[in-house]
């Protein structure tokens, strides 16, 4: 299972180091001073959290990979926002909704 779960790495300043992070785990990372070794670290730990759910019988985190999307959310925005954005598909001779989807796209 956790070998479908997103793994990010990045340079820390901070910690001067490389940190390795897992998006279905959010409070766990891992260290490393070389880019590779911190992809790995946080490989092996999320196996190991994973392992260790299933036997205390917990249910692990389904991979955001592995999830189904029913491309719809809701965007809760300010009025005059709602209305810019309505001008500004009207004048590019969009809907509301291709508009935002291009912007969200984009980001």
């Amino acid at each position: 299972m956790a070998d479908h779960y997103t793994y990010r790495v990045h340079w820390s300043a901070e910690d001067n180091e490389y940190v390795g992070t897992v998006a279905e785990l959010p409070s766990v990372s891992w260290l490393a001073q070389d880019r590779m070794e911190a992809f790995i670290g946080i490989q092996r730990v999320a196996e190991e959290i994973v392992a260790d759910m299933e036997a205390s019988g917990e249910t692990p985190p389904v991979a955001i990979a592995d999830r189904h999307y029913s491309g719809k959310f809701q965007v809760r925005v300010p009025e005059e926002v709602h209305r810019r954005l309505a001008i500004r598909a009207a004048e590019q001779g969009v809907s509301l909704n291709a508009l935002a989807a291009s912007r969200l796209a984009g980001a």
